[in-house]
């Protein structure tokens, strides 16, 4: 596994993209606290591994602003927060796959993960070990096969995936069903240095 992660944090830096690794999610937050100014906005996307290393409590507690949109009082302000935080300091996220060829995967329902992740001035994507496949099309199907339906079953998203585990894009479609996996953004490489950082933690977090 060291050789593999060796070889990815090379390949991103031929892609302009800053990697980096650490044996745990204790020095992963640490090394979050570290990145990021106590005076700086963030935006956040929804993420179990996001709530596993709870940095964005610790973040909030020593003073910086979050722009989280699970406060919001209805889904309009929610959207609003959210547009908000594509906008702030910092964005955080995590990827639903990563290919050992260098490609990040991300999913999204209402797009501001994909934008966040896409123009923010600073993006930290954090993630597990357990997100790492083979190459692009497996990184995809992670995604979508296993990411998903399991976001979709925490969050009572009423899809197809959330019925049986399975993807059925072919008849997730409005109005039957609701659908999750609506936008799909692949990066490939960056191109401002040291905008976009992806911190790899030696164990499993999230889906």
């Amino acid at each position: 596994m060291k050789k593999k992660i060796d070889r990815l944090i090379k390949d991103w830096e031929k892609r302009n993209i800053s990697g980096i690794y650490l044996e745990n999610k204790e020095r992963a937050r640490e090394k979050m606290l570290e990145l990021i100014p106590r005076s700086a906005t963030i935006g956040i996307s929804g993420s179990v591994t996001l709530d596993e290393l709870e940095i964005v409590k610790l973040l909030e507690e020593r003073g910086n602003k979050i722009f989280n949109q699970y406060k919001a009082a209805n889904r309009e302000e929610s959207l609003e927060i959210r547009r908000q935080g594509i906008l702030a300091d910092f964005y955080l996220a995590s990827a639903n796959a990563i290919s050992e060829t260098g490609e990040l995967v991300f999913f999204s329902a209402f797009g501001s993960r994909t934008a966040g992740v896409a123009i923010a001035k600073n993006a930290i994507i954090i993630c597990g070990i357990n997100k790492i496949t083979p190459n692009l099309e497996e990184a995809l199907a992670r995604a979508r096969n296993l990411a998903t339906p399991l976001n979709c079953k925490r969050l009572n998203w009423q899809s197809p995936c959330f019925k049986d585990g399975a993807c059925h894009k072919e008849i997730c479609l409005f109005p039957e069903y609701k659908r999750m996996c609506c936008q799909v953004l692949i990066i490939e490489a960056e191109v401002a240095l040291d905008r976009l950082r992806v911190i790899l933690v030696g164990e499993s977090l999230g889906f």
